[in-house]
């Protein structure tokens, strides 16, 4: 069983959704935390109403895009604590609409956070995980979209689908090297959380210079729709999310109702048949987003 208390998180998209109630339980655990985020006032918020509660946390504010910036991070955690023994590699955001009128902007966003924000705090991180030898576990968010091919969100299951082979890999790759570090993926369907409005953080380099397509807003109406209507609570992934990390378990599926559609898929496949729309066969994993 994994031990939390005393431990050094780093997680990253802290600031609101998932990152900040990881936050949240690992503080009631007796973590220390180191936590980063792209918008540096919603991230001082964060950390002002957890050192209230009497944790241990500072913040760094940190595009995790940017290769230097999570060496930043990397240096800032070990300068306050000395060590890290947990990375949430939660950072995320989304762009929806038809394939051919995602921009290249877009897919630079995305993949920008989605897949080398996690890329470059696995390169960076897990070397100081493996040199402390002592027990440390990584956890890389992705997504029912990473299991899935929805249609409309095409640049953002591309990013997951990349997370969801990189993490398996990273587990092969962390028991072919040895040592006490471990690794989770995390794949929830929609949740209450700020993902609906990722937008507000795109770098003004990236924005697009007209206005969205009529599939881009219809995209966008569905994902404020179906993030509204998530049963489950941010609060209630970090919950699952840290139990499995104690557990030292690998595959994080926050929506069970999801697991049929994902066969349904696997079974495509393996009968070469053409792609079944996941959403339109079946209502419960409707129901589950």
């Amino acid at each position: 069983m994994f031990q939390f208390d005393g431990k050094v998180a780093v997680i990253t998209g802290a600031a609101s959704g998932f990152g900040r109630a990881f936050a949240q339980r690992g503080a009631s655990l007796g973590m220390k935390l180191v936590l980063a985020d792209v918008d540096s006032t919603a991230l001082a918020q964060t950390v002002d109403a957890l050192r209230a509660t009497g944790a241990e946390v500072i913040g760094v504010r940190t595009d995790v895009s940017d290769a230097a910036q999570v060496q930043a991070l990397a240096d800032g955690a070990l300068e306050a604590f000395g060590k890290v023994h947990l990375l949430f590699n939660n950072a995320g955001v989304g762009s929806g609409g038809f394939l051919w009128e995602s921009s290249a902007n877009d897919w630079a966003w995305v993949f920008g956070v989605n897949v080398m924000g996690v890329a470059h705090a696995v390169r960076v991180f897990t070397p100081i995980m493996l040199k402390q030898n002592e027990p440390a576990h990584i956890v890389n968010t992705a997504s029912v979209a990473g299991l899935l091919s929805p249609p409309s969100m095409g640049v953002y299951n591309a990013s997951k689908h990349a997370v969801v082979s990189l993490t398996e890999t990273l587990y092969h790759d962390l028991r072919n090297a040895g040592g006490e570090v471990g690794c989770s993926l995390l794949c929830p369907a929609f949740v209450p959380t700020g993902i609906a409005d990722a937008e507000r953080a795109r770098p003004e380099s990236l924005r697009n210079s007209g206005g969205p397509t009529r599939s881009q807003l219809a995209a966008d109406k569905q994902l404020q729709r179906a993030v509204r209507s998530g049963k489950l609570s941010a609060e209630d992934v970090a919950k699952l999310t840290f139990e499995a990390i104690a557990e030292r378990r690998f595959y994080i599926i926050t929506h069970p109702a999801i697991l049929a559609t994902v066969r349904l898929r696997h079974e495509d496949i393996e009968q070469q048949r053409n792609p079944t729309d996941p959403l339109s066969l079946k209502p419960e994993v409707k129901q589950a987003r």
